[in-house]
C-alpha cells in the first residue's frame, strides 16, 4: 500500500490507488507517554445518565502489583511490563519525592509548563525499553531511524521546549536522567551532546496523542433519539458537566501525551494535506486516513498545522513551521502564494500575541531548579 523513500529526508508514497476516506494504515507507537502535568489531574468519579453508552470498562482495569499504577487491561499491563515497566517501576517508592525518577519528573514539570508538547518520560521509556530488551541493538537501530538535526537546530528545538534558560535546565535534567537510568549500551545518550540530540529527536518526531472517554460518551448521547424534554435535560447535564470539569481541572479535559510512530514520522508536511492522523479507537493506536483520492506514486502528506493555522497567510504558516519544525514549506499552496508579501494580517498578529501571553514567562525560570 505504501513505500518509504529515503535520501533527502523521508517520504511515504502510495503504491496503489487510495480512495478518500480509506484508512491508509494503523500504527502502534514504539513508545508513548502521558504528559506529566496532564497525569497529575486525577478526575473524580461521576455517575452518568445512559451509562450503557460509556466505553470505560473499569472491570478490566488492572494495577501493577508493586507500584499500583493503573492499566486499562491485563494485556496493557503485561505489554508495559515486558517492554519497559520492570525498569521504571518505583515499587513502594511511588510517592517518595527522593526517588530518582520522581526527582526527574518534578524537575521536568518545573521547566515545561502547560500547554505541554513533550515529556521526559517518553525519553525514559526509550531508555528503559533498551535496558530491558534482549536484542538491544535492534531497538537502538529503530530509534536511530528517526529524523536527526544539526547541533544548531537541536539547540533551537531545546530552546523552544525549555525557554531562555535552557542550557542550565538541560544540564540538570541530564544529571537527573543519568542518575535514574544510565545504560552502558546507550552511553552516548547521556553525554551533553547526546542528551541534546535525544531531546531534539523527541521534540521533532513526537506525535501528540489525545483521548477522551467523556467525548465518546457525549457523541453517543448526541446520537440518541429522545423526546424534546429528555434531550433538553441531557444537554443541560452535559453543559454543566463540562463547566464543572473546567472549573476543577482547567485545560486538562482530555488524556494527552505523545509517542514515537515509525511510519507516521515518514509522512511529510503539506499545508494542503491529502491525509490526516486521528485516534478513533480512543487509545494510542494512530490511524492515517485519506482526505482525498491518492494516486499510485503520489506522496502521502499530513499537516503539522491545525485547521486554523492552515488558513493563515503563507508568512504566518512559515513562521510557525520554522519555529517548531525548522524547515521552510514548499507545498503547492505555499508555492502558489510565493508572490504574496511577507506580512502577517492584523488578526493573525492579535492571535499570536494572545498565544504568547498565554505562555509562561521563561525569564522567570532560574538556571537551577529546586527538587520538591
Amino acid at each position: 500500500m505504501t513505500r518509504i523513500l529515503e535520501g533527502h529526508g523521508k517520504g511515504l508514497f502510495a503504491t496503489q490507488l487510495i480512495r478518500k476516506g480509506e484508512t491508509i494504515f494503523v500504527e502502534r507507537p514504539l513508545v508513548a507517554a502521558q504528559f506529566l502535568w496532564n497525569a497529575l489531574y486525577r478526575y473524580r468519579g461521576q455517575v452518568l445518565p445512559h451509562p450503557e453508552l460509556c466505553t470505560v470498562r473499569k472491570d478490566l482495569h488492572q494495577n501493577c502489583p508493586h507500584c499500583r499504577v493503573t492499566y486499562c487491561s491485563a494485556e496493557c499491563r503485561l505489554a508495559a511490563a515486558e517492554q519497559y515497566h520492570q525498569i521504571l517501576c518505583p515499587g513502594p517508592s511511588q510517592d517518595d519525592p527522593a526517588h530518582p525518577l520522581n526527582k526527574l519528573q518534578e524537575a521536568w514539570r518545573s521547566v515545561h509548563y502547560p500547554p505541554e508538547t513533550a515529556s521526559i518520560m517518553l525519553m525514559a521509556r526509550m531508555v528503559a525499553t533498551v535496558k530491558q530488551a534482549k536484542d538491544k541493538d535492534r531497538w537502538i537501530r529503530l530509534f536511530s531511524q528517526f529524523c536527526n538535526k544539526t547541533a544548531n537546530e537541536e539547540e533551537e528545538i531545546v530552546h523552544k521546549l525549555l525557554g531562555d534558560k535552557f542550557k542550565g535546565q538541560l544540564e540538570l535534567l541530564r544529571r537527573l536522567f543519568t542518575e535514574a537510568l544510565y545504560e552502558e549500551a546507550l552511553s552516548q545518550w547521556f553525554t551533553p551532546d547526546g542528551f541534546r540530540s535525544l531531546f531534539a529527536l523527541v521534540g521533532t518526531n513526537g506525535q501528540g496523542i489525545g483521548t477522551s472517554s467523556l467525548s465518546q460518551w457525549v457523541h453517543a448521547c448526541d446520537a440518541l433519539e429522545l423526546k424534546p424534554q429528555d434531550r433538553e435535560q441531557l444537554d443541560a447535564f452535559i453543559d454543566q458537566l463540562y463547566k464543572d470539569i473546567e472549573a476543577a481541572t482547567g485545560e486538562f479535559l482530555n488524556c494527552e501525551g505523545s509517542g514515537l510512530f515509525m511510519l507516521q514520522s515518514c509522512c511529510n508536511h503539506s499545508c494542503v494535506p491529502n491525509a490526516e492522523t486521528s485516534f478513533p479507537e480512543n487509545n494510542f493506536l494512530l490511524h492515517v486516513t485519506a482526505l482525498e483520492d491518492i494516486k499510485p506514486g503520489e506522496e502521502i502528506c499530513i499537516s503539522y498545522l491545525d485547521c486554523c493555522q492552515r488558513e493563515r497567510s503563507r508568512h504566518s504558516r512559515h513562521k510557525i513551521l520554522r519555529e517548531n519544525y525548522l524547515f521552510v514549506c514548499s507545498c503547492p499552496k505555499c508555492l502558489a502564494e510565493a508572490d504574496e508579501p511577507n506580512m502577517t494580517s492584523e488578526e493573525e498578529e492579535e492571535e499570536e500575541e494572545e498565544e504568547e501571553e498565554g505562555e509562561p514567562e521563561d525569564a522567570e525560570l532560574g538556571d537551577e531548579m529546586t527538587d520538591v
